[in-house]
């Protein structure tokens, strides 16, 4: 009889979070400048915003892609996975409008081979976002309508439930926690995480909701192993925590993973710099650092095309790794290449076809040549993320 030791299937991954449908177009200033946008930030949508949407679609050529912070990461690690022939190992829940971009989110979704499990409103639409991008950077404005208006009653639901048993590792943006039903789901995810012993990952997502949403914020952080964060949302949590340390990525890492936990094993921060070296932190470790460079990192600036959703991807990528019971150095290199493939193509998209991960020190990958190993370290554009 063979001794060979079976393979082990790879973890599922559940996503909660706001479902949105990304409205993209490549704008001018002028377009920023009329709506009140800035460059690598997101906000949410005010009155003065409404008419945007529909003025986009008119004055420029968009692409409508399913987006929303959770959403595109968890349809990243499905890709990912699906390169280690993991298939239907990816599941979100949501909120969205029984209408046509609904219906568009739900066909996306299918074909990523993602699970969606949606509460579906007839009172509002489904939500979008706003992607104004210039010079391959992004502005977002999201419209949450149906996504803020998920109900905790949906989270008992049959499909729901079976969904959150079967689950083992959970994702969630720090954007739910905006409004009522989005809070306590993610609190419910939380306790039953704790409970029965599984992963739990969320991301700052934005500097706005370290600033005002800071105590929901560091409740769900209490049950959390990964933080995730860019740098300027490092910077606004420390901010808001009082630390005085500045812009001193590393150390406030090494913070955001000492910060109170219930559970019992320590607690890991991620905190990405776009291109400057990516920052993981473990609660009694000393943080280590990742510079973005290898594989697939022979971009040049000519080839990045848009940033938008590349610090999700990162977190896809990552994702992908941990259900594969990867080393964190090897989910990072992971991170890096998704968002690396992000880059060169508009929106959070990805080829048709598996993604082939491997770098220089994966157990089995070949040895790139010195020359062919010279061009995988050059540094990457400055433009470039994960953020």
């Amino acid at each position: 009889p063979s001794l060979a030791r079976p393979a082990r299937m790879a973890k599922s991954i559940l996503g909660f979070g706001n479902p949105l449908l990304d409205i993209s177009a490549t704008v001018e200033q002028s377009v920023l400048d009329e709506w009140g946008a800035q460059l690598n930030n997101a906000i949410l949508a005010e009155d003065k915003h409404k008419p945007l949407y529909a003025k986009l679609a008119e004055t420029h050529e968009v692409e409508y892609i399913a987006g929303g912070a959770t959403l595109n990461a968890v349809r990243v690690a499905q890709w990912m996975l699906s390169g280690a022939k993991e298939l239907g190992k990816a599941s979100f829940i949501g909120c969205i409008g029984e209408d046509k971009f609904g219906a568009t989110m739900e066909a996306q979704l299918a074909s990523d081979g993602v699970k969606g499990i949606f509460q579906k409103s007839t009172e509002v639409p489904t939500g979008t976002c706003a992607v104004l991008v210039k010079d391959s950077e992004r502005s977002l404005i999201a419209n949450l309508a149906a996504a803020e208006k998920y109900d905790a009653a949906h989270f008992a639901s049959p499909e729901a439930k079976a969904a959150v048993d079967a689950a083992q590792i959970f994702y969630m943006a720090g954007f739910p926690l905006t409004h009522d039903g989005g809070k306590s789901t993610v609190m419910a995810i939380c306790e039953h995480a704790a409970a029965a012993g599984k992963t739990v990952c969320m991301n700052v997502s934005a500097p706005f909701i370290a600033q005002f949403f800071k105590d929901p914020l560091l409740a769900a952080f209490e049950y959390t192993d990964f933080i995730f964060c860019n740098e300027s949302e490092a910077e606004a949590i420390a901010e808001a925590l009082g630390w005085g340390l500045g812009k001193d990525s590393a150390a406030i890492a090494a913070k955001l993973a000492e910060l109170p936990s219930k559970r019992s094993t320590p607690r890991t921060a991620v905190v990405t710099q776009g291109s400057e070296a990516t920052i993981v932190a473990t609660a009694g470790s000393a943080p280590q650092s990742f510079p973005v460079a290898g594989n697939p990192w022979s971009l040049t600036k000519e080839q990045l095309v848009d940033t938008n959703g590349a610090g999700d991807a990162f977190v896809g990528g990552f994702l992908s790794q941990l259900a594969l019971g990867k080393d964190h150095e090897t989910a990072v290199r992971a991170g890096h290449f998704a968002a690396g493939t992000i880059i060169q193509r508009a929106g959070c998209t990805f080829p048709a076809e598996a993604p082939d991960f491997k770098w220089p020190g994966m157990r089995g990958a070949r040895r790139p040549g010195r020359a062919r190993a010279a061009r995988q370290e050059a540094p990457p554009p400055r433009e470039a993320l994960p953020r």
